[in-house]
């Protein structure tokens, strides 16, 4: 005789997804790829729903992928983790760049997505300060998402996005490439590359000195 479940023991609780992150992994993984091909650790900052964490760890087992963000996101991105059962992908370190103390380990790789344009500019100068310390000597810093060149936004799309980012919080928005590269400078980095990436983005590459 068959058993009767309860209809609520069937419920599944869904992992939060970020349609972005669905969007755009595969060709950031494609530019990222190679770069990561000799490294061995990987902190990044602001995982979100940890879904780049797992979908980059899976493809590069040889990583250590350290996921971190601020505390409110640590649910999903554990989610993520245990679903993926992989062994090299470490559960999230709680992490605001404007923190006083960052983690005190080094790392071969910082890698960043979507993260820059939804802080206030005191957290982006924060954000370039502390990921300089956290690299190994000639170690890199992967910064994914939208940016403007000499001030001029790159698309319409983009200025219409800058209009939704202003309306939700006035100290966010697409930051000026050149002002990036001069905090990175000051970090002790150097510009490597700039990818172009699809839906007008771009992939900025800097190089530890």
């Amino acid at each position: 005789m068959p058993v009767n479940y309860r209809k609520d023991c069937l419920i599944k609780i869904m992992k939060p997804r970020a349609e972005s992150s669905e969007q755009n992994w595969q060709p950031i993984f494609s530019a990222i790829k190679p770069l990561l091909a000799s490294s061995g650790s990987v902190l990044e900052i602001g995982s979100g729903t940890g879904q780049h964490a797992v979908y980059f760890s899976e493809l590069l087992p040889h990583l250590t992928w350290q996921c971190s963000d601020r505390l409110e996101n640590h649910e999903a991105i554990k989610m993520w983790i245990a679903d993926s059962r992989l062994e090299n992908v470490l559960q999230p370190l709680e992490l605001d760049t404007l923190q006083s103390t960052w983690p005190d380990i080094v790392y071969d790789v910082v890698f960043s997505a979507n993260t820059v344009h939804i802080m206030d500019w005191e957290a982006v100068e924060a954000f370039f300060a502390g990921a300089g310390k956290c690299l190994t000597s000639g170690g890199m810093l992967l910064l994914y998402g939208p940016f403007n060149y000499n001030g001029q936004f790159t698309s319409d799309s983009n200025a219409r996005f800058e209009q939704w980012l202003k309306e939700r919080d006035p100290q966010s928005g697409i930051r000026d490439f050149e002002a990036l590269d001069r905090l990175a400078s000051q970090a002790g980095l150097e510009l490597a590359k700039d990818y172009e990436m699809p839906a007008n983005n771009r992939l900025l590459y800097w190089k530890k000195l």
